[in-house]
């Protein structure tokens, strides 16, 4: 299928000339559409759409980002969207195949636009597994250099905010007042000294950002759910006159292969007992019964996940397994409470954002003419091949690398995150040291009060306003990566201006090629670094 063109035409040019040219392009967009009803007349059934190729694909491109979202997670927690990325490196790996397959002489039928979809789809679900001083200096990351491009200017802008506000003002001024507010002999690390300051204030912003966004989303869901029970048969009406050939098509396809609904509930019963059995034996600190629940609350959950993201495109899985930390971590006590809630956190967390992300993957199917029933299979697939590959990645940076020291490159900032949040939920807030109580609460009130000033001000201003969950991961790591995703985010904005249409094109697959090339790497250098082989010199930027 050629790519379709848009060409924005403003009203006052509109002469009798660009009148003809729309009506050409509009004709050109009619046959492009009959050209896609008449390739759907030739889709293949569901079972041949999961094809050998398609799988092995998977495999190779699902490993790359699965280490590529592992370093990201373990370096600022911070993992964008990569779903576009992997179709894009998707797309790519089919045209080299095939050519590659071509010159040799074998013969092979084209890949074609349901094996990307498989592709993508499988791809994802593997590398979703794994995410589940004055440190202001550039270090030469491309992976965040590529990503900043990826992330909205917003998003960077408020990363770099962050930083300045934490470690160029707060740290400094609280760090004058050892000895007055936290004990001098204490180490920085220490949750009664700086790093409980750091840990608590950054966990108010992330907070007070997703519990607000929690209640708006909840009630868009709500409020459009009774708007559709309540103008039902008017909508139906209305959306089967404005259905054009293809959407019906699209809607004749997806529902003709439409997965059982005996299939769901046998498939989440099955994984619910098995989850009842092995899980205490995993995590003895999370009854059985809390296990129980957490499967009896999910559904309603996930629905509200799923429809939230379709509106706002907001997948606030995380804030659902946050409301379930505190909880376990509050019935678990003192003694079994930190693992409990972590586990039982992890668990909500996974059922929900999978539930969503599969939605998103069906919608795909949907546009793409691929059966869901071929869809529902790679994406088992996929997670299934990710429960292989995210532990390996896993390992070869814990073997390889300083995980989890608060000095080093590969911090894991959101495991310290959800172990505070379990131990605020277990001791109280007798956790915090003197005078955080009131900046959390200061931090809390200001991450609602932006929040409330984007909705509510004019569009001109509000988007303006900093995003208080961007701005509260600098506050734990410091500036560094910040700098490096503006320095992405500099380079959209000058290619935009220097030459918009092809920015528009180019930004998705440079920003890739940049995230999978170090990605790429990363493997070598996990070896060498098992070999005890560092490099000869080290380049930094830092303050004097």
């Amino acid at each position: 299928m050629r790519p379709s063109t848009m060409q924005i035409i403003p009203p006052e040019a509109m002469d009798t000339g660009e009148e003809i040219e729309r009506e050409s392009l509009e004709k050109v967009e009619e046959e492009e559409e009959e050209e896609e009803v008449d390739d759907s007349n030739r889709i293949q059934p569901w079972r041949k759409q999961v094809t050998f190729r398609s799988i092995i694909s998977s495999i190779l491109i699902g490993s790359v980002y699965s280490v590529i979202a592992t370093k990201m997670n373990l370096t600022t927690g911070i993992t964008p969207n990569l779903n576009v990325s992997a179709a894009l490196v998707a797309f790519v790996f089919m045209r080299v195949w095939t050519k590659v397959v071509k010159k040799a002489g074998i013969l092979s039928t084209p890949f074609t636009r349901q094996e990307n979809t498989m592709i993508q789809t499988c791809s994802v679900a593997c590398y979703s597994i794994a995410v589940a001083g004055l440190r202001f200096y550039f270090d030469f990351s491309m992976t965040y250099v590529g990503t900043g491009m990826i992330c909205s200017h917003n998003v960077n802008l408020s990363l770099l905010f962050g930083a300045v506000i934490s470690w160029g003002l707060m740290w400094p001024l609280i760090g004058n007042l050892k000895g007055d507010w936290f004990p001098a002999d204490l180490p920085e690390s220490s949750m009664k000294s700086l790093g409980g300051y750091r840990s608590f204030i950054s966990i108010a912003l992330i907070l007070g950002d997703g519990l607000y966004n929690l209640i708006k989303i909840l009630y868009f869901t709500s409020a459009n759910v009774h708007g559709r029970l309540k103008h039902k048969n008017i909508n139906s009406a209305a959306d089967s006159q404005n259905k054009t050939l293809n959407d019906l098509k699209q809607n004749e396809i997806f529902t003709k292969e439409t997965i059982p609904l005996w299939v769901g509930a046998s498939g989440y019963i099955l994984f619910a007992i098995i989850a009842v059995i092995a899980i205490p034996f995993i995590f003895p600190e999370l009854k059985w019964y809390y296990v129980i629940i957490a499967y009896i609350l999910a559904p309603s959950l996930a629905f509200c996940n799923a429809y939230g993201a379709g509106l706002t495109d907001f997948n606030m899985a995380y804030n659902y397994g946050k409301v379930a930390l505190f909880m376990l971590a509050a019935l678990g006590g003192k003694e079994h409470g930190v693992v409990a809630g972590l586990a039982g956190c992890g668990l909500i967390k996974s059922i929900v954002s999978v539930s969503c992300v599969l939605m998103q993957d069906l919608k795909t199917s949907h546009l793409t003419l691929t059966s869901p029933r071929a869809m529902l299979i790679n994406q088992a697939v996929g997670t299934v091949i990710g429960c292989v590959v995210a532990p390996l990645s896993f390992l070869m940076f814990y073997k390889a690398f300083d995980v989890g020291n608060p000095n080093g490159e590969f911090k894991a900032p959101y495991a310290i995150i959800y172990r505070n949040m379990a131990i605020l939920g277990v001791q109280g807030f007798s956790a915090l040291p003197h005078h955080c109580l009131e900046l959390c609460y200061g931090f809390f009130a200001f991450a609602v009060g932006i929040n409330l000033a984007r909705d509510f001000l004019p569009p001109k201003i509000g988007k303006w306003m900093p995003l208080p969950m961007a701005m509260g991961v600098p506050f734990i790591l410091g500036g560094y990566f910040a700098i490096d995703m503006c320095v992405g985010t500099l380079v959209v904005f000058v290619w935009h201006k220097l030459n918009p249409n092809k920015a528009e094109l180019m930004v998705p697959a440079v920003a890739s090629g940049l995230i999978c090339g170090e990605g790429l790497w990363i493997l070598p250098s996990s070896i060498l670094a098992l070999a005890k082989i560092r490099p000869p010199i080290c380049m930094k930027f830092l303050s004097s």
